[in-house]
């Protein structure tokens, strides 16, 4: 695998201070990237709070694309748990506590128990890693991550050798998460679960995300650990984990339960899948851009990921 380390440069030097949005929601259907598009000024009605400076060691750029404004990605964002509109997390994610925290590791390893945040934290340097990020609705963001290699982490756990899968769920508090709550339209069966084969977890490019551009996570963005798995669609990078599950076989995960004709187990993104259910995903949308631009194979990280599926077919494995 081949990573390119970034020069040593602060978040606030390679960010504008200053970027005046226009986002836009995407109708997908079927055979159309574009759809119908809505606007709406980005993070406008919103105040975002800097976050808790990170301590970062190493700086590297998996990219030559410009990060996306700060206020962009943490106003655009998809975390049903506090409501559906791209700006909702960011308006009620507030109530939300992301200390104290503990995470849960069980199944096929040796050293199963519930972990502080602290525990989960403390053996690792944090690294600044700057990934493509690709939404299956067909947007796209630049982001730099501040995190490690999730595969260092499950080291610690020593999986077994019957351990062919992991499982990652996210917490459930619904006085504090508003679309959890029984009073509101069911948005999704809760707790939120997805999933990874073990090789695809351990992969140097699969991280452990505590921050971004130098601060901690935001609530509205998975706070306080969430998954980042460059080269899926978003929706596999799970937030605000409580739970680690090594398993044998390979488990169920949410949106493949509610659509698993969109939303496979693998959900990697493949601007060539040709199935006529499948909406089409040549074309992106960076947010910040006004022109679309083609979809790379495995989101650009096909020299690094693609020897994990040489013996898949990504028309049916998805």
């Amino acid at each position: 695998m081949v990573i390119k380390n970034a020069p040593d440069v602060r978040p606030s030097e390679i960010t504008p201070k200053r970027v005046y949005m226009r986002r836009r929601d995407f109708l997908a259907s079927t055979g159309a990237a574009v759809g119908a598009l809505g606007t709406r000024a980005v993070g406008a009605e919103v105040a975002i709070a800097a976050g808790e400076k990170l301590t970062v060691v190493k700086r590297t750029a998996t990219t030559n694309d410009s990060p996306t404004a700060y206020k962009t990605v943490t106003t655009y964002n998809n975390f049903y748990e506090f409501r559906i509109d791209k700006s909702d997390p960011a308006t009620y994610a507030k109530a939300f506590k992301p200390k104290p925290w503990s995470v849960t590791i069980e199944g096929a390893c040796g050293k199963p128990g519930v972990y502080t945040l602290e525990d989960i934290l403390k053996p690792h340097p944090l690294e600044e890693r700057v990934y493509r990020h690709r939404c299956v609705e067909g947007w796209s963001i630049v982001v730099p991550w501040d995190g490690f290699p999730l595969g260092d982490l499950l080291k610690r756990f020593e999986p077994t050798g019957n351990a062919k899968f992991v499982e990652f769920t996210t917490v459930v508090r619904p006085q504090e998460m508003v679309g959890q709550r029984r009073s509101l339209q069911r948005i999704l069966p809760w707790p939120y679960k997805e999933g990874l084969r073990i090789d695809e977890a351990m992969h140097p490019l699969t991280l452990v995300a505590i921050g971004l551009y130098g601060e901690e996570l935001p609530n509205q963005n998975g706070a306080p650990l969430r998954l980042v798995v460059p080269w899926k669609y978003g929706f596999k990078s799970i937030k605000s984990i409580v739970k680690i599950r090594f398993a044998e076989r390979q488990p169920t995960t949410t949106w493949e339960a509610e659509a698993p004709a969109y939303y496979a187990f693998y959900s990697n993104v493949n601007p060539g899948r040709t199935d006529s259910t499948y909406r089409d995903q040549s074309m992106e949308r960076r947010l910040g851009e006004f022109f679309m631009r083609k979809t790379l194979v495995f989101n650009g990280y096909a020299d690094q990921v693609g020897s994990l599926y040489a013996s898949m077919n990504l028309q049916k494995s998805f």
